[in-house]
């Protein structure tokens, strides 16, 4: 049974630690799923849950055979509980600026996975930043620059590293590296067999079918400009080789994921002097709340390891 009024006046430590269990339930979408998460059993967890439901005198879930889904309370409560734990990060972040042994959670966000650019050296920024901040943890994401953008500024994110073609005025941007693109055709593709140097106006491009991001990103751009539009909308650069693997599609690679593909012959490019272009990518902060001191330091090691790798 729910209490009709909520048993909680006062915060505490208790009160915190449901919140975020609750949090992390909703997130993994139920009791099971978030057993290994949370290293807690299911009958604990939702015993956890009850007590949280007593404790704010609300209903927060709806439990049955399809699974776990928040109440419309629930929603409410979900949203307040994130602003909640923000503000309980912030505060730790200005317990951390007063003290010189840097603490806490750093946030990082990225577009794509770096690890494959040569001119991309974030592996080494957070080498040098943990001989600095050892005890500080990482959370790292990945997701669409649009989504990175309004986490970092609303603070849910501390520093992401995005494309930097469409800047906003409330983030900084940090300058790091490039990555030069090409687009690319798979085996099969009745462009295939066109000679490299081709050129654009004799291809008929836009009768051909063109995967791109689902998002604004230079991909898109570069596709507009060539006179072709999207057959396919894809999240991520996997989904993008895939595609163009099937011979049934053009896309836009990096040059450095579409290597591989093309040492096995199983890709090529089309027109490469004309349709190349190169994206700069760019750590982003918020603007009009200064950076906590571990961001301010981690945006340092990245501007630092990438000072010489900068591709004009």
């Amino acid at each position: 049974m729910i209490a009709k009024h909520a048993l909680v006046r006062t915060l505490s430590d208790v009160d915190i630690r449901l919140v975020k269990i609750f949090i992390t339930v909703t997130e993994c979408g139920g009791f099971a799923a978030s057993e290994l998460e949370l290293n807690i059993g299911r009958s604990t967890i939702s015993k956890h849950i009850s007590d949280l439901e007593t404790r704010i005198g609300l209903k927060l879930c709806n439990r049955g055979p399809s699974g776990l889904s928040p109440t419309p309370e629930g929603e409410q409560v979900l949203e307040a509980a994130r602003k909640l734990l923000v503000s309980i990060d912030g505060f730790q972040c200005e317990i951390d600026n007063i003290h010189s042994h840097l603490t806490g959670t750093l946030r990082i966000g990225l577009f794509n996975q770096s690890t494959t650019n040569p001119f991309a050296h974030v592996h080494k920024a957070i080498q040098r930043f943990d001989d600095i901040a050892p005890d500080v943890s990482l959370e790292i994401a990945l997701d669409p620059p649009v989504s990175l953008e309004a986490r970092v500024t609303d603070g849910t994110m501390d520093v992401a590293i995005v494309p930097g073609h469409r800047q906003t005025s409330q983030l900084d941007y940090t300058v790091l590296y490039s990555e030069h693109m090409t687009l690319y055709c798979g085996e099969g593709h009745a462009l295939f067999d066109t000679p490299p140097d081709a050129p654009v106006a004799e291809l008929d491009m836009a009768s051909h079918k063109y995967a791109g991001y689902a998002f604004n990103s230079p991909n898109l751009q570069a596709g507009h400009s060539l006179g072709i539009s999207r057959a396919a909308r894809v999240e991520e650069e996997g989904a993008l080789v895939l595609l163009i693997q099937s011979g049934r599609y053009l896309g836009y690679l990096a040059d450095h994921v579409a290597d591989t593909f093309l040492r096995l012959g199983t890709i090529r490019s089309i027109a490469p002097a004309e349709t190349g272009y190169s994206s700069t990518f760019a750590a982003i902060t918020r603007k009009k709340i200064v950076p906590d001191r571990k961001t301010q330091e981690f945006v340092s090691c990245l501007r630092t390891c990438h000072s010489t790798n900068i591709v004009q």
